[in-house]
């Protein structure tokens, strides 16, 4: 098979029929079995979580940790100043797009929906176990500390590992644009043919399963949000057609190319954010904001540790199968194809500039953006606003809607909300589509090229149906929509955990032995990259 072909001098991808044959089957798979046994499919999932929590629970829990302080050792040594791409590298993008894209490629979509939700979840009902008294000074910190935990470095930390190593392998290392080629350093040329197959697979599926969860938990708040404003009975007919609607969008955003559609939408919902946050931050209760996100970011780092290992073994809690280890999971299964997608965008930039815009400022901006949604709903609440009645009797995706009433604008204020969630997943789901898309393909220089539009199409198709067969799945199995996004988020990112250790380990010996592989920076070395594509074919 060819690998690429002229038209009109441009090169065109091809697809990796080792990768796109086997996921599409496996996809399909799935939503068949989801439509005629959505309780079996549930069943599935539950076991598989079950394995991962009692076994590898404490692996999830230490890993966060171990990716952090990799890219804080990276960022702040002296292979910062490496430049990915070379010495003569130009950036593609300015750095507001370039944090935008970042910022809305990452936890963008997450924070709509949970930043009340889940200071308020903790607030209200801590794990029992810890003994902390609902509604008091320490379930308030205790909330704080675990939601900024699970929406700032960490996650980004993830990502960041992912990105610079993907990055430093296709721009300076000159292998393919793929996230197998990031264990080169650890396998050599071990990793072509079968084992790249193998792990870009692994990689595929994650994506697929955890964007799946993501559009079922923001399908949910639209159509909780649609009820409200409107009247319009929420569930699976409305889930459907919110879908729909979200796949004909970000398919549209997605034929544009990353110039257009992703870099226009980024730019746009990054200033919807900014624009909300200083308006419930003018309106909410300005001082108390300031006061309570100032200790729990203390609480944050006393606790930091304590909180990122606990595991509940002697008490036997399941609390933390359902908040950190779901998060991690959720994270890890994002992290390849995140970061595969976030080196794409970092040619030209230096690996300092790469976790300051990817790690330090998307991080610092959910410390800013839980405080102020955070602080503002648990004084809300301790005042009598009613927010977490309306939780219990409507479920989690209405608490944005319950919060904006007791501000100016309710009504316009939750319109402008229901498009930023909108905007937020058309913006994930479209650069992971592209980014799956350039998985399943083939070309040189596919870090630069488009993938085929046919091909971004199926793959929109295929997770925006597995987000609907997940959420029916849940509700055979008698759990809540967003446990059913929990449970197949843990799924996508169970497999995941080893692959993210390897390539952590791959990402420190790239920087150790950085002048050996720097290809870009050392011309005179030979290229890999061909006979790495070549050996697939």
């Amino acid at each position: 098979m060819k690998i690429l072909e002229k038209n009109n001098g441009v090169k065109q991808a091809k697809l990796r029929k080792n990768i796109f044959l086997p996921m599409s089957i496996i996809f399909l798979g799935a939503i068949v079995l989801g439509l005629v046994a959505p309780k079996a499919f549930y069943d599935i999932e539950n076991v598989i979580v079950s394995f991962a929590f009692d076994n590898f629970g404490w692996l999830f829990q230490i890993s966060g940790n171990i990716f952090l302080f990799i890219c804080l050792w990276i960022a702040f040594s002296k292979y910062g100043e490496i430049r990915l791409g070379g010495e003569n590298a130009k950036p593609t993008m300015s750095k507001w797009n370039w944090f935008a894209i970042s910022l809305c490629a990452g936890i963008a979509t997450g924070i709509l929906f949970w930043g009340i939700a889940e200071p308020m979840t903790h607030f209200m009902e801590p794990p029992k176990v810890l003994g902390l008294e609902p509604k008091s000074e320490a379930a308030a910190m205790f909330a704080m500390t675990t939601t900024f935990i699970h929406w700032t470095f960490l996650p980004y930390g993830m990502y960041a590992i992912a990105g610079i190593a993907i990055a430093f392998a296709t721009f300076n290392m000159k292998l393919p644009y793929q996230v197998s080629s990031t264990l080169y350093p650890l396998f050599g040329k071990k990793i072509k043919g079968t084992v790249s197959a193998v792990v870009d697979n692994i990689c595929l599926f994650a994506m697929g399963c955890a964007v799946a969860a993501i559009l079922g938990v923001g399908t949910m708040q639209i159509g909780s949000g649609l009820n409200i404003l409107t009247g319009i009975k929420t569930g699976k007919v409305l889930w459907t057609i919110i879908v729909g609607l979200i796949v004909i969008t970000y398919v549209i955003s997605s034929y544009t190319g990353l110039n257009r559609g992703i870099r226009w939408l980024s730019d746009k919902n990054s200033k919807l954010f900014l624009g909300i946050m200083v308006f419930i931050f003018i309106f909410g209760p300005t001082t108390f904001i300031l006061s309570f996100g100032t200790q729990s970011v203390g609480h944050f780092i006393r606790d930091f540790f304590v909180r990122t290992h606990y595991l509940s073994p002697i008490d036997g809690s399941q609390w933390p199968r359902w908040w950190p280890i779901y998060y991690w999971a959720i994270w890890l299964a994002y992290a390849p194809l995140t970061g595969m997608f976030l080196a794409r965008i970092s040619k030209g930039r230096t690996i300092r500039q790469f976790m300051i815009v990817n790690l330090i400022l998307p991080a610092s901006f959910g410390f800013l953006w839980f405080s102020v949604f955070g602080g503002s709903a648990i004084h809300l609440e301790l005042s009598g606003a009613g927010i977490w009645e309306s939780i219990q009797n409507l479920g989690l995706e209405v608490s944005v809607f319950a919060f904006l009433e007791h501000f100016p604008f309710t009504s316009l204020l939750s319109w402008v909300f229901i498009i930023a969630i909108f905007i937020s997943i058309v913006t994930l789901a479209d650069s992971m589509t592209t980014t799956v898309s350039s998985l399943s393909t083939n070309a040189y220089n596919n870090a630069e090229v488009e993938p085929p539009g046919n091909v971004k199409l199926f793959w929109g198709i295929i997770m925006s149906s597995m987000a609907i067969i997940n959420l029916l799945a849940g509700d055979a199995g008698e759990i809540s929509g967003i446990d059913a996004t929990k449970q197949i988020a843990t799924v996508a990112g169970f497999p995941l955990l080893f692959l993210m250790l390897m390539i952590g380990s791959s990402a420190v010996v790239m920087m150790i032995k950085h002048k050996e592989f720097d290809l870009a920076n050392n011309p005179e070395t030979a290229n890999v990259e061909k006979e790495l594509l070549e050996a697939e074919q």
